[in-house]
């Protein structure tokens, strides 16, 4: 998930739905302000402003705790962000609870 996802998960948000991202393998990194801020997609610009436009609009990221252990992200990268450290048991119940799943 890059920019493309971030795009879709704000505008979920801004029709009214709850949206909940769970972000695993390299895709943790993005939880860190500085791979939010370096990345830029093509033709679909900064990935900051989708990525803040979620956390402010009551999104909610769910960090994989065995990606993010093995790629060293930690609680200060969570901070502020509206994210938490889930392991595989809390993506089934969010899928099991959604009405929608996408994936990208």
């Amino acid at each position: 998930m890059r920019r493309l996802g971030l795009l879709v998960a704000r505008a979920g948000i801004e029709e009214g739905h709850d949206v909940s991202v769970f972000l695993a393998r390299d895709v943790v990194q993005l939880i860190r302000e500085s791979v939010v801020d370096s990345l830029h997609g093509l033709g679909t610009g900064s990935l900051r402003e989708p990525f803040d436009a979620v956390v402010k609009g009551g999104g909610r990221f769910y960090v994989s705790g065995m990606s993010s252990k093995a790629r060293g992200v930690t609680p200060v990268d969570l901070e502020n962000k509206s994210a938490e450290v889930a392991m595989p048991d809390r993506l089934v119940r969010l899928t099991f609870e959604a009405d929608r799943t996408l994936t990208y």
